[in-house]
C-alpha cells in the first residue's frame, strides 16, 4: 500500500473540511460520501475527527499503521483516529497536559469501537515491562466485561452501549500506564424487564445460557432454553455474527485477567440468574374480608429457586411481594399490594438488583485497575456516551440523554472557541469575535434550579397528594409556556393549539440538533425509581455475599426515613461532575456518524447522514474554524512543501524559515490580505489560496519531473554508449588472444611429435645394446652356478652317510638304558607293597584291641554324647558365623544374618531383638542433652510434616542449629540480643513478602519462649515484636517452598498491621520450634499448623488470598511470587 506523506497528497475528496470549497451542507455530505466510497472513513475538521462506521473490517489498524502514525505530526499523514490518539498521548507525555477524548454520535455510529482503537493505540505506543503490560492488559480486558453487562442489541446496533462510560487512564512521569478509573452513567435498567420489538436484553443473559457449562447451569438452577424466561425477548434471541458461547468464554477470561476471584464471579452469575428467575414470578388476585384485593404468587417454584440462590427465606420475600410497610415518624402502616402493584414491585426489584450489581462491578474493576502509587499522575480520559436520540416514542431516558448531549455540545463549542482564541493569541494574530448559537438557554431550560424541567419534575415527585404525569405536564405548561424552546398543546402560546403533530400528553423541546417530542407518560415513575423498603430489607437479610453491599438501606439498624434522591437529580449531579472534569483537561473530539440504518457496508444514506451532521453541529464547527483563518502551518513545513515555487528558495534556503516563506509568498504575488504571519506558523485565510499554492506546486512538480526524466534519459544513453564501446574493446582483445593461443598450440604439438620420434629411435638402439650385454653376463652366471651345485650335492651325500652312522649308535644305547630302568622300577614297587601290607595289618590289630576295650562304655552313652557333641558343634559354628557376619552398630540398620538351621528360629529372632536393644542403649549413651533436644525436635517435625509437606524430606539430614546469624558473637546484633527478654531459641534471616509486588525484604527472625521478633538485617532495628500469646496459627503449603504465614488473633495489639507472610529455606525448623514452644507453655493454647495450597492473609483492613500453583518460574527452579491483583498473591512452585 502506498504511504501518504501529507494530508494534501493523493487526496480523495478533501481530507480537512475546513479546506472544503465551496462550503455548504450539500458539498459537506458529498465529500463524506466520496471518501466513504473509497474506504476513507476518517475526515478532519481542524483537530476534530469525523468517523464513519464502515460496517466491515478494514486493514487500517495493523501494527504497521501504528508505527506509521507514531510520533508524527497531526496533519502529516492522511486522516486517521491514530493521528488524534498520538497527538493526545504525546501532549500528555511531553507537555504534562491532561487529555480527554470525547467520542459522540448516535447508537450504531461506532463509538465503542472508536474508544477501543484509541486505547489499543495508546497501549501499543507506551512503554513495555511486566508491570506495565499487566496494567495495559487489565485496562483493555475491562471492555469485554463492561460490554457483556452493559451492552445489548437494539434496532440500530447489535452491540449498543446502554450506559455512559468515562475512563480516566493514569500515566506516570514516563508516560507508562499505571492504572485507571471508570465512571458509568445512567444504565438503561428498564431494559432488564422490557425490550422493544427486534431488541434483546443485556448480552450477559444470553451468553450465560449459551456458554456456561452444564454443571454451572445446574448450580444456578437455569435451563439453556431462552423461551423459559419472561425477561428475554425471543424474536431477536440470536444475532447473526454474535457467538454468545464464545463471548462468554471471553468474558470469563477477561474477568480473571482483571482480577475477579472465583467466588466473586460465582456470586455475579447467581445475581444474573436471580434476575432471570424474578421475571418468571407471576401473581394472582385474592380477595380479602375487608374487600381489598391481595396478590399471591401463582407458582412458587421459581420463587423458591431464586431464594435458594440468594439465601433468602421464601416466606420473607413472598410477604414483601404482597404487603408494603409505610413508616412515618413513630408509626408503621402495612398495606396490601394488588396484582399490578406486585408486578411493579417485582420489576423494580429486578431493575435495582441488576443496576446495583453493575455499579458494584464497575467499582470492583476500579479497585483492580486503580494506580497503586500516590505519586503525581498524568490523566487521559476517554468518554464513550450516548449520542443524541430522536425516536418515534421518546421518554424520560431520551430526555436526560439529550440533556447530557446539550451539555457536551456547549462545552464543545466553548472549548473549540477557546482553543482557537489561545492559538491566535499565542501566534500574535488579532482575534475577532465569532457569532455562533449558544445552547446555554436550552441547558438552562432543563437544569435551572428554580424553573428547570428537572427541578419541576423533582418537585412533583416530592409533592404530597396525587401526583401523575398529567400534573407534571400541567406544571410545565404553566412555568415554561413563554420559553422560546418549549412547545406544548396546552401552553399559553396559541400557535401550538392547532398543531396536530403534537399530541396532548406530549411536549416538544427545540434542541440544538432539532426538535424532539417527549411523551410525558412514565416521567414521574422513572424519576422516582422507587423500591419498596420491604423488598430492600428482605434483600438485606439474604445470606448472599453481595446483598448487604447492594442494599445497604435495608439494614434495620440504619433506617432512613428520608426520601432517596431522584434519578434526574443524580444524573444532573453526575453530568455536572463530568463537565467540571472535562474542563480541566485538553479536549480531543471524535464525531461518529452512522451511514445507514441497515447495518450494511457500502451503503450511504444522504438523509440519515445529513440529520447527524446537523445535530452534531459539524457545519457550525467548520464555520467556527473558518471564521478567521482556514489553514495554518508551521513555517518549516510550509517552506519545505512549496520552496520549489520560487527561485530564491529552491533548492535550498539558508536563512530563517519565516523569511523564506515571506520571500516565497512575495515571489508568487499572493494578496497580503489572504495570509498573516504568526510567531511559528503561517495563517492562510481562504482555502482558494491554499489550492492555488497546491496547483502551482503540482505544475512545478510536473516540470521538475520532466527535467529529471530528460537528465536521466541522457545519462542512461551515455552510459549505454560507453558500456558498448568498452565491451567492443574487450571482445577484440579476447579474440586476438584466442587466435595466438591456437597458433602456438599447433606449433607446440608438431615439435612434440618430432621430438618423440627421435627419442624413440635412440631408446630402441640403446635397448638392443643392453640386451646383448645382459645375455653374455647371464650365460657366465649359469655355468658357474651349475658347477657350484654339483660340488654341493657331493658334499651333502657325504654328510648324510656320516649322520646315519652316528644315529644308529645313539638308538642302541638308549634301548639298553631303558631296559635297565624298567627292571629297577619293578623291584622298588614290590618292596613298597610289602611295607603297606604290614602297616594295614598293624592298624587293624590296634583298632580291634580298642573296640574290645571300650565296647561296654560305648553301648551305654554313645547316643547322647554324639547328640550333645553334634549340637555343641552346631551352636559353636552358628555363633562363630554370627561373629563373622554381624551387622553394623547403627540403630537404623535393619539387616540381620540369615538363619542357618530351622530349629534355631526362636533363638535367632530373640538374639536380633536383644542385639538391637543393646546397640540402641550404646547409641543413646553417647548423646548429650543438647543432642537429645535436637532429636526430639526432629521427631516433632516428623509428626507435623511427614507425608504432608514436600520440603520435609530434604530437611531430615539437616541438623537444627537454632542460631544461624551468630547473634551473640556478631557486634552488629548485640543491641538486638540485649532486647530479647529470654534465651534466643532461633535466629535466622527470613524474607518478609510485600503484598504490593510480591517481592521479599530480608529480616532477622528471633524466637524466644515468650515472643518472636522481626528486625532489619542491616541496622538491627526492631520492626515488629509479637508475643506468642497473640499468635493463633501458622499456614504453609504442601509444595517444596519456604512460604509461611503467621496469623495473629483478632483484636490483639500486635495485629494492628495485620498478619506476616514470610519465606525461609529453614521453614521446617522454624515452625517446629514455634509449635514446641507453644506446646511447652501451660498459659497459652497450642499453635495450630494449617497445611493448604490456598489460604487467606490479613493485611491491615484487606484480606489477600495466597495461592500456590505448579509451573516453571522465569528465574529458573526457584519459587516466584507475584501480585495478580489487590486480593491475590500467586506463588509459582517448580514442578517436581
Amino acid at each position: 500500500m502506498e504511504v501518504k506523506t501529507s494530508l494534501l497528497d493523493n487526496m480523495i475528496g478533501v481530507g480537512d473540511m475546513v479546506l472544503l470549497e465551496p462550503l455548504s451542507e450539500d458539498t459537506f455530505i458529498e465529500n463524506l460520501k466520496k471518501r466513504f466510497d473509497h474506504n476513507e472513513i476518517y475526515t478532519y475538521i481542524g483537530s476534530v475527527v469525523i468517523s464513519m462506521n464502515p460496517y466491515k473490517s478494514l486493514s487500517i489498524y495493523t501494527a504497521e499503521k501504528v508505527e506509521e502514525y507514531r510520533n508524527r505530526n497531526f496533519y502529516e499523514l492522511s486522516p486517521h483516529i491514530y493521528a488524534l490518539a498520538d497527538e493526545a498521548y504525546r501532549s500528555l507525555r511531553d507537555q504534562d497536559k491532561d487529555q480527554c477524548i470525547l467520542i459522540t454520535g448516535e447508537s450504531g455510529a461506532g463509538k465503542t469501537e472508536a474508544s477501543k482503537f484509541v486505547m489499543s493505540y495508546v497501549a501499543a505506543v507506551c512503554g513495555k515491562g511486566q508491570e506495565v503490560n499487566k496494567v495495559k492488559e487489565q485496562l483493555l480486558q475491562s471492555n469485554p466485561v463492561l460490554e457483556a453487562f452493559g451492552n445489548a442489541k437494539t434496532v440500530r446496533n447489535d452491540n449498543s452501549s446502554r450506559f455512559g462510560k468515562y475512563m480516566d487512564i493514569e500515566f506516570d512521569f514516563k508516560g507508562d500506564p499505571i492504572g485507571g478509573v471508570i465512571s458509568n452513567y445512567l444504565l438503561e435498567k428498564s431494559r432488564v424487564v422490557k425490550q422493544s420489538r427486534g431488541e434483546r436484553n443485556f448480552h450477559i443473559f444470553y451468553q450465560l445460557l449459551s456458554g456456561a457449562s452444564d454443571d454451572l447451569l445446574k448450580k444456578l438452577k437455569l435451563d439453556r432454553d431462552f423461551s423459559k424466561y419472561n425477561y428475554l425477548s425471543l424474536d431477536s434471541a440470536t444475532v447473526n455474527g454474535l457467538d454468545d458461547a464464545a463471548s462468554f468464554r471471553t468474558v470469563r477470561n477477561a474477568m480473571q485477567i482483571v482480577g475477579f476471584m472465583e467466588d466473586e464471579v460465582q456470586s455475579i452469575f447467581e445475581l444474573v440468574a436471580a434476575a432471570l428467575k424474578l421475571g418468571n414470578i407471576e401473581f394472582k388476585p385474592e380477595s380479602r374480608v375487608n374487600g381489598f384485593d391481595e396478590s399471591r404468587v401463582k407458582d412458587k417454584n421459581d420463587l423458591k429457586e431464586m431464594c435458594e440462590l440468594l439465601g433468602i427465606e421464601q416466606s420473607v420475600l413472598e410477604r414483601a411481594f404482597s404487603f408494603r410497610t409505610v413508616e412515618a415518624k413513630m408509626e408503621k402502616v402495612s398495606t396490601t399490594l394488588n396484582v399490578a402493584q406486585a408486578y411493579y414491585a417485582r420489576d423494580a426489584l429486578a431493575k435495582n438488583l441488576y443496576s446495583r450489581m453493575f455499579s458494584w462491578l464497575v467499582n470492583r474493576i476500579n479497585e483492580s485497575i486503580k494506580a497503586q502509587t500516590k505519586k503525581p499522575k498524568k490523566v487521559m480520559g476517554v468518554l464513550d456516551i450516548y449520542g443524541f436520540e430522536i425516536f418515534e416514542d421518546n421518554s424520560f431516558e431520551q430526555f436526560i440523554i439529550n440533556y447530557c448531549n446539550e451539555k457536551l455540545q456547549q462545552i464543545f463549542i466553548e472549548l473549540t472557541l477557546r482553543e482557537e482564541q489561545e492559538e491566535y493569541i499565542r501566534e500574535g494574530i488579532e482575534w475577532t469575535n465569532i457569532e455562533y448559537f449558544n445552547n446555554a438557554i436550552i441547558c438552562d431550560l432543563i437544569e435551572n434550579n428554580q424553573n428547570g424541567i428537572l427541578a419541576m419534575l423533582d418537585e412533583e415527585c416530592l409533592r404530597p397528594g396525587t401526583v401523575t404525569d398529567e400534573t407534571f405536564l400541567d406544571k410545565l405548561n404553566t412555568v415554561c409556556a413563554e420559553h422560546q424552546h418549549f412547545e406544548s398543546r396546552r401552553s399559553k402560546n396559541s400557535k401550538f393549539l392547532t398543531d396536530h403533530s403534537l399530541p396532548h400528553n406530549c411536549f416538544r423541546i427545540q434542541h440544538y440538533a432539532g426538535k424532539v417530542v417527549y411523551r410525558a407518560e412514565g416521567f414521574v415513575d422513572k424519576n422516582n425509581d422507587l423500591l419498596y423498603r420491604d423488598l430492600s430489607q428482605a434483600m438485606y437479610k439474604a445470606n448472599h455475599s453481595l446483598m448487604k453491599l447492594l442494599f445497604p438501606e435495608g439494614n434495620p439498624a440504619k433506617v432512613n426515613l428520608k426520601r432517596p434522591p431522584t434519578a434526574g437529580f443524580q444524573f444532573k449531579a453526575s453530568v455536572g461532575t463530568l463537565m467540571k472534569n472535562l474542563l480541566t483537561k485538553n479536549p480531543n473530539y471524535i464525531r461518529c456518524i452512522k451511514p445507514n440504518d441497515k447495518k450494511a457496508a457500502h451503503i450511504f444514506t444522504d438523509s440519515l447522514v445529513c440529520h447527524q451532521v446537523r445535530y452534531l453541529g459539524l457545519m457550525e464547527n467548520v464555520r467556527v474554524r473558518r471564521a478567521g483563518y482556514a489553514f495554518r502551518q508551521a513555517y518549516e513545513s510550509c517552506l519545505e512543501r512549496y520552496k520549489m515555487l520560487c527561485k530564491q528558495t529552491w533548492p535550498h534556503w539558508r536563512g530563517p524559515a519565516r523569511e523564506g516563506v515571506k520571500v516565497l509568498l512575495t515571489g508568487l504575488q499572493v494578496n497580503a490580505e489572504e495570509f498573516a504571519y504568526g510567531r511559528s506558523k503561517i495563517f492562510i485565510r481562504n482555502p482558494r489560496t491554499l489550492f492555488f499554492l497546491e496547483e502551482k506546486r503540482r505544475q512545478c512538480l510536473e516540470d521538475l519531473a520532466t527535467l529529471i526524466q530528460k537528465i536521466y534519459r541522457g545519462w542512461k544513453c551515455r552510459t549505454h554508449f560507453l558500456l558498448m564501446k568498452k565491451s567492443q574493446v574487450v571482445v577484440s582483445a579476447w579474440y586476438r588472444r584466442f587466435a595466438q593461443q591456437k597458433k602456438y598450440q599447433k606449433i607446440r604439438c608438431s615439435a612434440l611429435v618430432v621430438q618423440s620420434f627421435i627419442r624413440g629411435w635412440k631408446a630402441r638402439k640403446l635397448l638392443r645394446e643392453l640386451k646383448h650385454k645382459k645375455r653374455c653376463e647371464q650365460a657366465v652366471t649359469t655355468i658357474s652356478a651349475f658347477w657350484h651345485g654339483t660340488q654341493a650335492r657331493w658334499e651333502l651325500r657325504r654328510l648324510k652317510e656320516e649322520a646315519r652312522n652316528k644315529h644308529a649308535v645313539s638308538v642302541i644305547w638308549a634301548a639298553w638304558l631303558g631296559t635297565k630302568a624298567r627292571r629297577e622300577l619293578k623291584r622298588l614297587k614290590e618292596e613298597a607293597r610289602r611295607k603297606h601290607a604290614i602297616a594295614v595289618i598293624w592298624a587293624y590289630w590296634l583298632g580291634l584291641k580298642v573296640r574290645r576295650e571300650y565296647r561296654k562304655f560305648f553301648r551305654a552313652n554313645a547316643g547322647k554324647k554324639i547328640y550333645d557333641f553334634t549340637i555343641q558343634r552346631i551352636m559353636q559354628k552358628y555363633f562363630l558365623g554370627l561373629k563373622k557376619t554381624m551387622t553394623s552398630m547403627s540403630p537404623i540398620d535393619k539387616s540381620w544374618p540369615a538363619r542357618p538351621y530351622g530349629f534355631l528360629d526362636g533363638t535367632h529372632k530373640e538374639l536380633k531383638r536383644v542385639f538391637h536393644l543393646w546397640r540402641c542403649k550404646k547409641y543413646r549413651s553417647q548423646f548429650t542433652e543438647e543432642k537429645k533436644a535436637t532429636y526430639e525436635e526432629k521427631l516433632a517435625a516428623s509428626e507435623l510434616f511427614k507425608d504432608k509437606k514436600a520440603l520435609y524430606p530434604s530437611s531430615v539430614g539437616q541438623p537444627f542449629k537454632g542460631d544461624y546469624v551468630e547473634i551473640t558473637k556478631n557486634p552488629k546484633y548485640q543491641k538486638l540480643n540485649s532486647l530479647a527478654e529470654d534465651r534466643v531459641l532461633l535466629a535466622d534471616v527470613v524474607s518478609k513478602i510485600n503484598r504490593a509486588n510480591g517481592k521479599g525484604a530480608p529480616r532477622i527472625f528471633l524466637l524466644t519462649k515468650k515472643s518472636l521478633v522481626l528486625a532489619d538485617q542491616k541496622t538491627g532495628q526492631v520492626k515488629a515484636s509479637v508475643p506468642l500469646l497473640d499468635l493463633s496459627s501458622v499456614s504453609v503449603s504442601t509444595h517444596n517452598d519456604g512460604f509461611f504465614a503467621l496469623k495473629l488473633k483478632e483484636g490483639a495489639v500486635s495485629a494492628a498491621k495485620g498478619d506476616f507472610l514470610l519465606s525461609s529455606d529453614r521453614l521446617i525448623e522454624i515452625i517446629t520450634k514455634l509449635h514446641r514452644t507453644g506446646a511447652a507453655s501451660a498459659d497459652r493454647n497450642q499453635i495450630k499448623i494449617d497445611i493448604s495450597d490456598e489460604f487467606l492473609v490479613q493485611f491491615k483492613q484487606d484480606k489477600v488470598c495466597v495461592k500456590f500453583i505448579q509451573g516453571t518460574p522465569k528465574n529458573g527452579n526457584s519459587v516466584a511470587c507475584k501480585r495478580k491483583n489487590n486480593r491475590l498473591l500467586e506463588v509459582s512452585v517448580p514442578s517436581p
